[in-house]
Order: C-alpha cells, then structure tokens, then sequence
C-alpha cells in the first residue's frame, strides 16, 4: 500500500489520539485560530484560501474562497456559517470519522470560516443518525465553550463565535443546502428555488456560507502551512488531499487519504488491497452513489473534479463502491433506486412520480417480467425526470441508472430475454407500487 502524508487523518493515526481538546492542543491544534485573529484580516483569509484551490468536499467542489466572497461585505445584519454534516450518501463515511475520532480539527475551521466572512453564529447541521458523532460534537464544544475558544472575545480579539448543533431527522435531502437551510428554520426540508442563492438570502433570509465537515477541516492545515503548501498537493484544480471512502468488493474498505489525482487503479488494487477473492472487476461507482458508474475501462483515470466529469461520472462526496463480476447490474441500479425514491422530497412531481415508475421498471426486469421496450422506456423516464427538479436531486438519481443501460444494456436485455435474473435466477422480491 503506497504511503502518503496524512493530513486530515494524521492526529487519528497517532496511538493512544483521543481527539480530546487537550490531545488536539498538544497536537497545535486552534494555533491557526489564535494566527488568523491576531495577525490576519478576512480580507487576508478569503485570499489565502482562494490561493490555496480548496474546493468544497461535499459534492459539488465549487471553489471554497470564492464561495465565500459572494457574502456582501457591507450587510449591516447577522451573517451565517452553516456545517453540513448530514452526511447521508450511501457508500460515504469520511466525515463521520472527521466527527466522531477528532472534532476540534473541524471546530477549529468553523472559527476560522466565522471570522473570515464575518458571522458570529454558526451551526452544524449532523445526519440524525449520527448519535455518536452528535454527542461527541456537544462535548467537544463545550471544551472549547470553557477554553473560550468559543464565546465572547476569542483570544482577546473582540470577535465572538457561537456554535450548536442541529440534529437532522435522517433525511437525505437535508444535505442539499436550501434544504439544510429549511430544515434548521423549523421547516419541512425541501429545497429552495435559486436564485436568490444562500450567500445573500440564506437562513433566516441573512447571507450564509454552507460548507461541508471536510472542508473546514482543511483550513487550519492552510493557514499553518500556506496556501502554496496546499495547492502543491494533487492535480490541475484539484488541489490537496481528499478521504475517499471505499466500500464494495474489495479487501480493505475503509477511509483512505490520498493526494487529489491518484487513479482508480491505484486506489482500488494497491490501496483497498485489490478485488474481494481475487475476482475481475465489473464496474464501480467513483462519488457516492448519485454518480453515474464507471467500467473497468476507466481505471486510470485520475480521481480529480475534471478527469472524471470528462469520463461521464462525477467526483461527489468521494465515496467508491467497488462491483466484482458477478454483481447484477440491473439489481444494483435497482437498489439505488429504492433508495432515492424512498428519500425524494416530494416537492417535484417529474422525481416524485418518475422515481416510482422507474423503480417498478427495474423491478420488473429483474423479477423476470420484463417486456420489450422497458429500457426504451426507462430512458425516456429518466430524461423526464433529469434537469426537470428545483434542486439537483433529479439528476443525481437517474444518473446510475442510465449509467448501467449505457455501460452494461447487452445484460438489461438478457434479463428481459431469458425472463430472469442471469445472476439470481430464483430470487423472489417485492414489488414496489
């Protein structure tokens, strides 16, 4: 397994790190903080990391400084910073670890975000499953609460940060950040039509900066070792390192950090340890499981924002799910899309609807009852369904399922052919109405 300098998981990777503030101190933890107040303007700040080429970690990898230049400088009201921590892609499981094994690394971040744009209060958004990540979240703010690393006057400075945690009630949606936004007023968490965008009128109508968990983790590693430090790390506009969470077939899943551009080759075969029992791959998924799936063919192709786009897939929330040959891609396409009809909003009729027709498709073709034109007609339902919804949740669930028609049709017909799963020939399932 190659080694690469450990970055965001380097404090975890010491034995005995308790991710306690004492233990983050020790390990120069909140030094950036006490830098950026003392001897640095926000003006300073947005620059640094604008120069650095961080991009966000949640999904979109929308430039993070330049996100946060978009808040006015001269609103004379409040101004927030929300964390999303609702970290509900299946397949992806780094910002859980982030949380749950040291938080003061995001805490601190948050600090430096807050004062960079402006706001004194902030939130963190946590996926209402995380009940472990939520309790070990409060007890880390309370540290910092007593250290006044939180509060009024931060290390004599005369800026002030609050922070609390809003749990989520496990909806995926909520991860979308208008949603997020709704769901911390009270509200039923749908998404907001854009523009206006978060930056002008976010929570509570005030300008807001969303940033996901990884993203502000990065930030105390930049101002401690310089925006060149960080862009020298990984490719093009694909800059430091990224946790990459591997699941699958494989015979080491887990979290792994690798500098931005290693190839799936490389993160499959000699970091993941190579393919479960040694069986070919079949295909994988590169960015939780909204992106679109990938063949064998695409294995050395970089793990950057750009390379993958250009391959037809999406980096997303950097969650890899690895398929071995004798996966059934029908089955898999349908699995996904239990998933995404359970957790569609509802707000559009095109994802609300289609999403259940598209799944009683599925359904149907791997039960055995598939007819002619089913694939015809689940591409046409797809295409209804994409670029149709407020917010980017239409794409994201059709985009595996015309992924696996594009990639692997020859199989969709022997299903509709032969009147079976070729792989789960007596598999009985319930058919979803």
């Amino acid at each position: 397994m190659p080694k690469y300098e450990l970055v965001l998981l380097k404090n975890m990777a010491q034995p005995g790190y308790t991710g306690s503030l004492e233990a983050y101190r020790q390990a120069g933890g909140y030094a950036a903080l006490e830098k950026v107040l003392k001897e640095r303007t926000p003006a300073d700040i947005i620059e640094e990391v604008k120069k650095s080429g961080l991009r966000g970690r949640g999904g979109a990898g929308f430039p993070t400084g330049l996100k946060w230049s978009f808040i006015p400088k001269d609103h004379k009201g409040l101004k927030y910073l929300c964390c999303n921590a609702d970290e509900s892609e299946p397949g992806t499981y780094k910002d859980r670890q982030l949380i749950e094994r040291d938080p003061h690394q995001m805490l601190e971040g948050l600090a430096i975000c807050c004062y960079a744009i402006g706001a004194e209060r902030a939130y963190i958004y946590i996926r209402g499953e995380f009940d472990l990540g939520a309790e070990v979240l409060e007890n880390a703010i309370q540290e910092a609460y007593r250290a006044n690393l939180f509060g009024k006057d931060l290390f004599g400075s005369g800026v002030n940060v609050d922070v609390s945690v809003h749990r989520g009630a496990g909806a995926y949606i909520c991860g979308e950040e208008t949603a997020l936004l709704e769901s911390i007023e009270g509200k039923r968490g749908k998404p907001r039509i854009k523009p206006p965008f978060p930056a002008i009128h976010g929570l509570y109508q005030e300008p807001t900066v969303i940033n996901n968990v990884e993203t502000l983790a990065n930030l105390p590693h930049i101002i401690n070792r310089g925006a060149e430090w960080f862009a020298s790390i990984g490719i093009g506009k694909s800059t430091g390192t990224r946790v990459f969470s591997v699941s699958g077939h494989v015979k080491r899943p887990g979290n792994y950090e690798v500098p931005m551009g290693v190839t799936l080759r490389e993160m499959i075969y000699d970091i993941a340890g190579g393919m479960r029992g040694d069986k070919p791959l079949k295909a994988f998924i590169p960015g939780g499981a909204s992106a679109p799936m990938m063949k064998p063919e695409h294995l050395d192709i970089p793990l950057d924002f750009e390379s993958i786009k250009e391959a037809g897939s999406m980096l997303g929330s950097g969650g890899i799910t690895v398929m071995e040959e004798e996966t059934c891609i029908v089955w898999a396409a349908m699995n996904l899309m239990e998933f995404f009809h359970h957790e569609s909003c509802g707000q559009c009729t095109p994802c609300r609807e289609g999403s259940g027709w598209v799944l009683q498709i599925l359904h149907r073709i791997e039960q055995g009852h598939g007819r002619e034109g089913d694939i015809e007609q689940l591409e046409n339902l797809c295409r209804r369904i994409e670029g149709k919804t407020v917010c980017a949740f239409g794409e994201a669930e059709v985009g595996p399922i015309l992924s696996s028609i594009k990639h692997f049709r020859a199989e969709y017909e022997q299903h509709i052919r032969e009147k079976c799963c070729p792989f789960h020939p007596n598999a009985t399932l319930s058919m979803v109405h």
